[in-house]
């Protein structure tokens, strides 16, 4: 079943929107978005930008966002693993064997994943402003919320200014479409940091597209459900043998650099880019294009060393 320019794929009892632009014949590179994020959030230029540099793109909406199907939590909850096997359904509904999978945020930790547990469906791997695969979300937001000191050999956890914007929003989120365009755009604002100078009017574009699509616009809440702690997540990132990309900005108030750091130091062999005054989204202007470069480089690293 086709659907704005996609179609509609089921991973179980599941159904997911997804799409595939590009040459089938070129590498296959597989975006995974983030938290309570559909594929709206990954910005034209960036696909645009993959495509010219010789891949072929497939991008999906997450369940629970955009035009994929809600789930009712509460009777049927899911992890970090269900989401993971969505990537599978979606590759498999292409026939891709194996794909380049590209993971901001919870993105990332679906594909560290991923290149854990099925290993064999991973050309490579790049982890994009987020944090190993091991460490307890709950954990740290919950001391943090409580003005605790984080656990000794804890990674470091949200930024106090984004702890308060969570807090504000909370108190004062309104339930009209244009309160609530307004408050996601806000929230990318915090969400971006105060260095590189802060694209407004295309988060607050892709802010209203994102809210238009979804088909509940507040269901993607879930996700901080799912992604909570479970033992497959418990693993040791020396196994991944995929060629590892991690990308981090300096300025990120979700997932300080730390996060990349360590991730990048857990994973034989992999690379790290620490991008100056990137903070936890891709609203800047030339922000879209770096990382794509960089995404477009590792992608074009694995395939020529085979």
């Amino acid at each position: 079943m086709a659907a704005e320019n996609g179609t509609f794929v089921h991973s179980g009892p599941v159904r997911l929107w997804t799409r595939r632009v590009g040459d089938v014949e070129h590498p296959p590179v597989l975006l995974v978005m983030g938290t309570s994020a559909s594929s709206v959030l990954w910005p034209p230029e960036l696909v645009d930008r993959l495509l010219a540099a010789g891949c072929q793109v497939v991008l999906f909406d997450h369940r629970d966002t955009g035009l994929s199907d809600t789930v009712d939590f509460e009777r049927d909850p899911y992890t970090v693993a269900d989401m993971a096997g969505d990537c599978l359904a979606v590759l498999d509904a292409f026939g891709i064997a194996s794909a380049h999978v590209v993971g901001m945020s919870l993105g990332g930790t679906i594909c560290q994943w991923l290149a854990v547990h099925r290993p064999d469906r991973v050309r490579g791997l790049t982890a994009v402003m987020t944090s190993p695969l091991g460490e307890d979300p709950e954990s740290a937001w919950r001391r943090a919320l409580a003005g605790q000191d984080p656990d000794p050999g804890a990674l470091p956890p949200p930024a106090p200014r984004f702890l308060r914007h969570l807090a504000a929003r909370a108190e004062t989120g309104g339930e009209t479409r244009a309160d609530r365009v307004e408050s996601a755009t806000e929230t990318w604002r915090v969400l971006h940091g105060e260095v590189l100078p802060f694209d407004e009017a295309e988060a607050r574009r892709v802010s209203a597209l994102g809210y238009d699509r979804d088909r509940d616009p507040n269901s993607g809440d879930n996700h901080a459900l799912a992604g909570r702690m479970t033992e497959d997540r418990r693993v040791d990132l020396s196994r991944i043998a995929a060629p590892t990309l991690v990308v981090h900005g300096t300025e990120d108030p979700v997932h300080a650099v730390e996060h990349g750091l360590r991730l990048a130091a857990l994973i034989p062999g992999a690379r790290l880019r620490v991008v100056p005054g990137m903070g936890h989204g891709l609203f800047s202007p030339g922000l879209p294009t770096t990382v794509a470069d960089l995404v477009a480089g590792h992608v074009a690293d694995v395939e020529r060393l085979g």
